[in-house]
């Protein structure tokens, strides 16, 4: 089963006096990149949740969204920050040593400066049991999401493989018809070239030379030969209908077999001294990009 690299995954949850909502978002990428967006506090639980994400995905883009909001019906604790009122009182005395400035200031001023009454979500006022507690819910919330970004990843990769084998099975019948008409290179050669002799002969242009018209077709005939590139060929078309039923991420390989289709493919264009072969050259081709299109989608 085949899985796609595009997808999206969220999940809610209410903790700590909090309503906080995961998204995950992912998109076509040659490797595993991840970009996590978290509120300023919650950076220091980036790197287990970014494992987390590298641990189910192995192909993508993946942006992963942690948004946070107070809950309505609920007043979070205030908690007095020491910190920031013994920076506030050192800065008022330094005022009154270095500049003469009087007055002391007064408890209200002190509580409205800024950051002088923090809630308690701010990280570093948890305790070490509160604090792996939201690591926990996070953590969960994340799995959550990513549970849904993969069953839609999954969806997506089975209409990727649906196409992909309908198209697969267009080049085998290309291939069948260059089977066929294979043989008939050097025949239909061999009877233009022998038409042409013979009516230059009969315009007495030069002698007929049965040797050397064999000797010219037999050239002719080894370097029109595409029987190894027709053999390589369905041996790839094998190998991508294996991979296509791989639950591992198979993108990187199935887009080499595609490189080596293309290489046959155009090997046969150069060689096929045939409209008819050419026809169905140009035919394959068009239905390969089409199918690295839609490959550069899977995992």
């Amino acid at each position: 089963m085949s899985f796609s690299m595009t997808g999206y995954g969220q999940s809610a949850f209410h903790f700590g006096g909090y309503k906080v909502q995961l998204e995950v978002k992912s998109v076509n990428h040659r490797y595993c990149e991840v970009m996590m967006r978290l509120p300023k506090e919650w950076t220091c639980y980036e790197d287990g949740l970014r494992k987390i994400v590298q641990g189910r995905l192995k192909r993508g883009r993946i942006d992963v969204y942690v948004m946070k909001e107070k809950d309505e019906d609920q007043a979070l604790p205030a908690m007095l920050n020491e910190q920031a009122v013994r920076a506030y009182l050192q800065a008022a005395e330094q005022l009154e040593t270095r500049y003469g400035m009087q007055g002391k200031p007064a408890i209200m001023d002190i509580l409205s400066l800024p950051d002088v009454m923090v809630h308690s979500e701010g990280v570093n006022l948890l305790t070490e049991e509160q604090k792996d507690e939201w690591e926990r819910v996070l953590q969960e919330g994340l799995e959550e999401a990513l549970s849904g970004l993969e069953q839609m990843r999954a969806r997506e990769g089975l209409h990727l493989a649906s196409d992909l084998e309908r198209r697969m099975s267009r080049l085998e019948s290309l291939h069948t018809e260059m089977l066929t008409l294979a043989p008939t290179v050097v025949s239909d050669y061999r009877n233009k070239l022998r038409q042409r002799l013979t009516e230059m002969q009969e315009e007495g242009s030069f002698p007929f030379d049965e040797h050397k018209l064999g000797m010219e077709i037999a050239v002719f005939a080894d370097r029109s030969n595409i029987e190894e590139e027709l053999t390589r060929l369905l041996s790839h078309f094998g190998q991508s209908r294996e991979l296509l039923k791989s639950d591992e991420p198979v993108g990187r390989k199935l887009d080499f077999l595609i490189q080596e289709m293309n290489r046959e493919v155009n090997t046969i264009g150069s060689k096929a001294n045939h409209l008819a072969l050419v026809n169905r050259v140009v035919e394959m081709k068009a239905e390969l990009e089409k199918i690295r299109e839609q490959a550069a989608n899977i995992e």
